[in-house]
């Protein structure tokens, strides 16, 4: 985060920028209690900068000064604020819907580690439960058959295509999910089964409730793109600025009153048979 030359950083008086670095802007500053503030360097900065007080003498102590406003600032939190709000899908004749908890919505923009987790979706009755999930880069997702006919679970989605091949219960496969974005899953046997793996590069991101609201909280402070996305109305986006505390709101109105289920091909590109053979 910059700041302005005459503004004050704690204890200190920004001065004028020096320039910037791996650690950030550093800035030549005065600190207002006195000729030298240790308490805000690292403890081998506030020796150096003791040595420093005694054999050269103020003026070096003072430039010193200026490192040690850019070694706190790097080490300051930076801020977060919160983006909360309200999804809207609508039906036909623009009545909206009862349940929006298939949506899911996330934050772009911002840069942070994701922890992968292990994720599970059953094959069970033909179909796929849950239907979508959502998880971080990285993680496996755990296909187990509880059917007593053979599954083949596939995907052509990009970088995230991936084929488990054929098996039944008990037995189950995996895949690592290695890159962002929404993964269509299906089964080559049985065209009816279809589902969704999202894939996200950070932790900001929010199942939708039945009653559409969400909270997304600790987003960084900036200019995010926020998208909300259902599986029958595509994704729609809009751009916020997430302050260094509180919360920003964001509305979405998701249009599914077009949707028609497509027939899609199996994993070799070609209609599926009539009549199935497992």
């Amino acid at each position: 985060m910059e700041h302005s030359a005459g503004s004050g950083l704690g204890p200190y008086e920004l001065l004028s920028p020096l320039g910037a670095g791996g650690m950030g802007v550093v800035y030549r500053a005065r600190d207002t209690r006195g000729l030298l503030a240790q308490a805000e360097a690292p403890e081998s900065s506030r020796r150096r900068d003791a040595t420093l007080a005694r054999t050269v003498g103020g003026e070096r102590v003072r430039k010193r000064l200026g490192i040690v406003v850019a070694l706190a600032c790097a080490a300051a939190p930076a801020g977060a604020g919160t983006v909360r709000g309200r999804v809207e899908v609508l039906e036909k004749d623009g009545r909206r819907a009862q349940d929006a908890a298939d949506a899911v919505v996330w934050v772009e923009g911002p840069t942070a580690r994701v922890k992968p987790a292990p994720a599970t979706v059953t094959m069970k009755n033909k179909a796929f439960e849950p239907r979508i999930v959502v998880v971080g880069v990285g993680s496996s997702v755990e296909f187990p058959n509880q059917d007593g006919i053979f599954h083949n679970v596939f995907s052509v989605s990009g970088d995230n295509r991936f084929d488990l091949e054929l098996y039944k219960k008990p037995k189950s496969a995996s895949k690592v999910f290695e890159h962002p974005g929404i993964v269509r899953i299906y089964c080559n046997i049985h065209p009816q089964m279809s589902g969704f793996v999202l894939v996200r590069d950070n932790p900001y991101w929010a199942r939708v409730a039945a009653d559409g609201s969400f909270s997304i909280a600790s987003v960084p402070a900036g200019s995010w793109v926020v998208k909300a996305w259902h599986e029958r109305a595509g994704e729609s986006a809009q751009t916020v600025q997430v302050g260094e505390a509180g919360a920003v709101e964001a509305a979405f109105q998701l249009d599914a009153s077009k949707y028609k289920r497509a027939p899609h091909k199996n994993k070799f590109g070609k209609d599926y048979e009539v009549g199935e053979k497992y």
